[in-house]
């Protein structure tokens, strides 16, 4: 009999679902049995179109909106989730804040670094704090984190970035730790750059440099990376935990 990715009779949450990433992993899970918690912060209207596409596999899915980095606000999300749906067994946190320039570390702005401590750290603390113990009474859960390759390459100009996924990393890195006992998993993805919808020139140039730089010379896809969350999300990943998974092609190399 083949392998199969099979989330029938489980629900995901995917934080930031409206936008690209987001999308492709609320369609993949749906796509493998889930029902699917779709959050945005602010774009009701793609909420309610991924909510549709949803419906229309014969999935449930559900809205939440919030601000991912105010425990006020996740604590309002686990509430209506919990009174109108169900809590999620599978819980992957996509959501990024806003972007902002790259600068040097001398010359960014403090409001950067907090903005991202809030976005990438607050987040997997406030999301764990509200769903794993859900997780942990059933004994069995999955949350994923969705980091990025640039916090192995802490390349120039990009400290406040590095700096929120380095904390998100050694977050998830504890928190695998500490539920692992309760047969729930704690792992995340570092996708590389994603091929965008973008026609700038100075884009496809700079999209066409890098991926020439890439051992499979090409730029990832939304659907590389909400293929992995499938696969995390699944029993085929029963023993992976604490695992920080590169999906870039081979451009980044983690060591151990």
């Amino acid at each position: 009999m083949p392998l199969t990715i099979h989330l029938t009779d489980k629900t995901a949450l995917v934080t930031g679902a409206t936008g690209q990433l987001g999308e492709a992993m609320v369609l993949a899970l749906a796509q493998c049995g889930a029902n699917v918690i779709i959050h945005c912060k602010q774009n009701r209207a793609k909420a309610q179109a991924l909510q549709d596409a949803v419906t229309h596999m014969e999935r449930s899915a559900f809205i939440v909106q919030g601000d991912i980095g105010l425990q006020t606000d996740v604590l309002t999300m686990k509430q209506e989730i919990e009174s109108n749906f169900t809590l999620p067994d599978i819980v992957v946190t996509n959501a990024v804040s806003q972007i902002f320039p790259w600068q040097s570390v001398l010359d960014e702005e403090i409001e950067d670094y907090e903005n991202q401590f809030k976005s990438c750290v607050m987040q997997n603390v406030l999301m764990a704090k509200a769903f794993v113990p859900h997780m942990i009474t059933n004994r069995w859960g999955r949350f994923i984190g969705i980091n990025t390759e640039t916090s192995v390459q802490a390349f120039e100009t990009q400290s406040a970035y590095v700096s929120g996924k380095r904390g998100m990393d050694g977050v998830l890195r504890v928190l695998a730790r500490e539920v692992g006992p309760h047969c729930v998993t704690v792992n995340q993805i570092a996708p590389g750059w994603i091929k965008t919808k973008s026609t700038k020139p100075a884009i496809l140039e700079a999209q066409q440099k890098y991926a020439e730089t890439v051992p499979m010379r090409r730029l990832g896809d939304a659907k590389d990376i909400a293929n992995a969350v499938a696969f995390l999300a699944s029993d085929l990943a029963a023993f992976i935990t604490g695992a920080f998974i590169p999906v870039n092609g081979g451009n980044v190399f983690v060591g151990i």
